[in-house]
């Protein structure tokens, strides 16, 4: 493995230009075909940096270098939106040197299976919670080296940060739930769900992980790792190597610079969320990375004006269930088990811990949006509403002293508070 880090600055592009050629082993991709599986626009990373840098490095050697975007679920980049992402012209899904692919999540044809986790592993990942074989789907451009568009070598290049889900971002979650196929994603979410946001965010070692990890074992396509550590817009840290050891060491650098500890927890946080989460969906972000430090009784207030959808994709699914507290669900698993279990977990992890007792729903936090969502609609999902054209930032910033803070730009940064010794 090769790497750089630099915790207080950000590293300059020769510096990043220096550890991708270090790293990426010539002989290794020579006259070969290779995808990078790169973020959609949801994930603060120099991508235009890293497709430039990759072509210098890479595109005298090989054969082919080709991109696909790991939407999970979200919606498809049309050739305005990739071109952003990018840096360079796209047209037709293509720029001047490479193909640039949408992961269509809602196509069937775009999966091959590669492999089946069976059920005994997912009952020793869960503790005896779930008790299900789970096929493994995946895009074909990374599982069908006979396909179409055969590739001899995946290289995931994105950045690492604390995750809701699976602990830390990153590495192979860009196979799984990157793109994959709907079974695996609605088993290691709803299973996160189960575990609890507040207690995963930030852990490198899940049980979600490790479902993650063995679903990629069935990729039949070498891989490597490009990892990438954020602080807000900064390039702190670029990892380079083998897929494990390489994600491993970048969680070390995100903990560092991505988890904020704070003495004691707060009584009310608004929650500033950037214009690249365009809905709830994306937006939640800034709900789970602040809930762990929110008192009980507390509240986040999410501020978003120009966020006016809960979600493009799965809106139809959140107004039927609403969010709840995981309890609220499994004590009804015969209503809400059609769902699919992603947009429950969704549902729970913006929601946040509670209980439900006796068909009384108790959350210990509370949800308040103050975004282009109409109130009518928050109250009808099951969250507070706040007029977002009355929130005035600079009453909540400066008061940590009173158990307020205003957090400018969430979603990327986790906020914990500090064990007592």
């Amino acid at each position: 493995m090769e790497s750089l880090s630099r915790p207080d600055r950000s590293l300059a592009a020769a510096e990043v230009r220096q550890i991708l050629t270090a790293g990426l082993d010539r002989s290794r991709y020579a006259g070969k075909r290779v995808l990078a599986v790169i973020p959609d626009s949801t994930r603060t990373a120099p991508i235009p940096l890293m497709y430039r840098l990759l072509h210098e490095v890479l595109g005298p050697r090989v054969e082919a270098l080709d991109f696909l975007v790991a939407l999970g679920t979200h919606p498809p980049m049309d050739d305005a939106a990739l071109s952003r992402l990018v840096g360079v012209e796209v047209r037709g899904g293509a720029s001047a040197d490479s193909k640039i692919f949408n992961h269509r999540w809602d196509l069937d044809e775009t999966f091959v299976t590669v492999g089946v986790i069976p059920a005994s592993e997912i009952r020793d990942a869960s503790d005896g919670r779930m008790d299900l074989d789970v096929p493994v789907r995946l895009n074909r451009l990374v599982g069908d080296p006979g396909g179409e568009r055969p590739y001899d070598e995946l290289l995931v290049c994105g950045p690492v940060f604390p995750h809701e889900v699976a602990g830390f971002s990153g590495g192979n979650k860009y196979f799984v739930p990157g793109v994959s196929g709907q079974e695996v994603i609605d088993v290691t979410h709803w299973l996160g769900a189960l575990l609890t946001s507040k207690e995963i965010i930030g852990v490198a070692d899940t049980p979600m992980r490790r479902l993650i990890n063995r679903a990629a074992s069935f990729i039949p396509t070498p891989s490597s790792l490009i990892a990438m550590v954020m602080h807000g817009e900064d390039l702190r840290g670029v990892f380079v190597g083998a897929m494990d050891e390489t994600w491993a060491a970048a969680t070390e650098l995100s903990a560092a610079l991505d988890i904020v500890w704070v003495e004691s927890p707060y009584r009310r946080v608004l929650s500033m969320v950037p214009e690249m989460y365009d809905d709830l969906w994306t937006g939640a972000k800034g709900m789970y990375k602040l809930e762990p430090a929110i008192a009980d009784g507390g509240e986040v207030v999410i501020w978003a004006p120009h966020i006016t959808e809960v979600s493009y994709v799965h809106g139809k699914f959140i107004d039927e269930v609403g969010y709840h507290v995981r309890d609220y669900f499994t004590a009804q698993w015969d209503r809400f088990a059609h769902i699919p279990w992603g947009i429950l977990a969704h549902s729970t992890h913006l929601r946040g811990a509670g209980t439900f007792v006796d068909g009384v729903e108790r959350a210990r936090i509370e949800v308040t949006l103050a975004t282009g969502i109409p109130k009518e609609r928050c109250e009808r999902i099951g969250l507070g509403y706040l007029d977002p054209a009355s929130v005035n930032p600079e009453a909540w910033a400066d008061r940590e002293d009173e158990g307020i803070l205003f957090v400018p730009r969430a979603g990327e940064q986790l906020f914990r508070v500090r064990p007592e010794k």
